[in-house]
C-alpha cells in the first residue's frame, strides 16, 4: 500500500500506487457531491456526472466512449453524497490517453442543450427502476429521514420536478462553486515511475487554473428520533432501524467500523446473519452499515422478510443489540472480531480499482494516506470498554429511528 504523492501548483494532488502489472486502474476524485446542491436543485451532481460523457470541446460522445474502449479499456463515473469520480481500467501504455480524457470531461463538457433534456429522461427512467426496488428505496427514504432538511437527506437521483427544471446556469454555478482545484484528487495504480506521472500530470493537468472556492459544508442538526410506516405495492416487509453517528475524523469511527461488521457486517458469520437467517430462517437478507461523512455519519440495520415474521426479526435484533450495550467482548471475542475484520479489509485491497479509489478518498479526508499498517494499528488500539461505550451511544433503543415498507 506504499505510495507516492504528487502536487501540482493548481492544488490537484495525484496519489500513485506503483504495482508492476500491464493493467492500470486510474481514477479522479472530486469532493463535489449530492450534499453541496442547492434546495431545489436536487440531483444536479448526478446530472453533471451523466453529462460529461456528453460532448466536449473537441469530443464528441461517440469520441469520448471509444477513447478508452478502442484499446480494451473501460470508463465509469459515479455521484455520492460528498464525491463525483470518475475511473478507469486500461493497459499499461495508455495513461496518458487516460489522464487527457479526465480533463477533458471534467473540464471541458459543453453540456449541450439536447442532451441535457435526452439525459433528463434516461434518469426518469432511472428514478423509476429504482422505486421499483424497495431494498434501495428505503435505503434512499431512511437517510432522508434521519437527515431531513439537510443536504445529506435528499436521494442523489434529485425528484422529478427539480431535474426537469436544472439549467445550464446552475450546472455551470455548481461547478465553478465546487471543482475546488485544491479537492480534486488523480489516484493511478500501475507500473509506472514518478517522474513519468509528474510530468503527465504537469502537462495535461498542469494547465488548468486554480479554484480555490471554498464551500461550507452546513453541519447536520441534532437528531430527533422517527417511527414511519409506509404502505407500498409489495410482497414482504422491509424494515431499516438507525441513527446519526460519527464523522471520519471521529476518534470512535474506527471502533463502530469494527462493532459494525461484527452485528451484521461482510460475510455469513455477523450476529446478526448467524441468529436471524441461520438459526430462525427469518430473512434472507440482514445486514448493518456504518456510512461515515465529512462531518457526520449513518449507521443502520436493514431486513426483509414475510409480513407474519416481522415482528420476531425485530426482536431478535433488539436482543443482539442489548447484547452488545450491557456485556463487554471477552478477551477471544475482541480478538477473533479483529482479525476477520483486518483480513477482509486486506482482501479488498486485492481489487486495485477499489485501492486506488480508497487511497484518492484517504488524499481528500485526511490529506495523506494511510497504510495497511496504521490501519490495523488502530484496529488493534480498540478495547472492549471503546466498544461497550459505543454500543451504548450508537445502539441505544431511544436513539434508533425506523422505516418500514409494509405490503398494501
Amino acid at each position: 500500500m506504499e505510495c507516492e504523492l504528487i502536487h501540482l501548483a493548481n492544488g490537484i494532488r495525484i496519489v500513485l500506487h506503483q504495482v508492476a502489472s500491464p493493467v492500470s486502474h486510474a481514477c479522479m476524485l472530486v469532493n463535489a457531491g449530492a450534499r453541496d446542491e442547492q434546495e431545489g436543485q436536487y440531483g444536479l451532481a448526478h446530472f453533471i456526472e451523466h453529462l460529461l460523457f456528453k460532448r466536449t470541446e473537441k469530443r464528441s460522445t461517440n469520441q469520448i466512449l471509444n477513447r478508452l474502449e478502442a484499446v480494451g479499456g473501460d470508463l465509469n463515473a459515479y455521484t455520492t453524497k460528498e464525491y463525483t469520480c470518475i475511473h478507469a481500467s486500461f493497459l499499461s501504455p495508455y495513461l496518458e490517453r487516460t489522464l487527457d480524457l479526465f480533463e477533458d470531461l471534467f473540464f471541458h463538457s459543453v453540456f449541450p442543450e439536447d442532451e441535457m433534456e435526452k439525459e433528463k429522461g434516461v434518469i426518469l427512467d432511472e428514478m423509476a427502476s429504482y422505486l421499483d426496488s424497495p431494498e434501495d428505496a428505503i435505503m434512499d427514504d431512511f437517510e432522508d429521514m434521519v437527515f431531513e432538511g439537510h443536504g445529506l437527506g435528499h436521494n442523489i437521483l434529485g425528484t422529478a420536478a427539480d431535474l426537469q427544471a436544472l439549467s445550464r446556469a446552475n450546472i455551470d454555478h455548481f461547478i465553478q462553486q465546487t471543482y475546488n482545484t485544491h479537492e480534486i484528487v488523480i489516484g493511478i495504480s500501475g507500473n509506472y515511475s514518478v517522474k513519468k506521472v509528474r510530468q503527465l500530470a504537469e502537462r495535461i493537468l498542469g494547465k488548468l487554473s486554480e479554484n480555490n472556492n471554498r464551500k461550507e459544508r452546513a453541519k447536520p442538526p441534532m437528531t430527533v428520533t422517527r417511527q414511519n410506516t409506509h404502505q407500498k405495492p409489495i410482497n414482504q416487509v422491509h424494515y431499516v432501524m438507525g441513527t446519526k453517528a460519527y464523522g471520519v475524523h471521529d476518534d470512535n469511527k474506527v471502533g463502530l467500523l469494527l462493532l459494525n461488521n461484527l452485528l451484521g457486517g461482510m460475510g455469513m458469520s455477523s450476529r446478526l446473519n448467524l441468529v436471524v437467517r441461520e438459526k430462525h430462517g427469518i430473512a434472507y437478507t440482514i445486514e448493518s452499515n456504518y456510512t461515515p461523512y465529512s462531518d457526520t455519519g449513518l449507521f443502520y440495520i436493514y431486513f426483509g422478510t414475510d409480513e407474519e415474521k416481522a415482528a420476531q426479526a425485530k426482536r431478535l435484533i433488539m436482543k443482539e443489540l442489548k447484547k452488545l450495550r450491557e456485556h463487554a467482548l471477552g478477551v477471544m471475542q475482541l480478538y477473533q472480531a479483529k482479525q476477520k475484520f483486518k483480513g477482509q479489509i486486506a482482501l479488498a485491497e486485492e481489487n486495485r480499482m477499489s485501492l486506488i479509489i480508497s487511497m484518492a478518498k484517504n488524499l481528500q479526508d485526511y490529506g495523506y494516506v494511510q497504510t495497511l499498517a496504521a490501519l490495523f494499528g488502530q484496529i488493534d488500539a480498540v478495547d472492549a470498554g471503546q466498544l461497550l461505550s459505543i454500543a451504548n451511544e450508537i445502539l441505544e433503543p431511544d436513539k434508533l429511528s425506523t422505516l418500514s415498507f409494509v405490503p398494501e
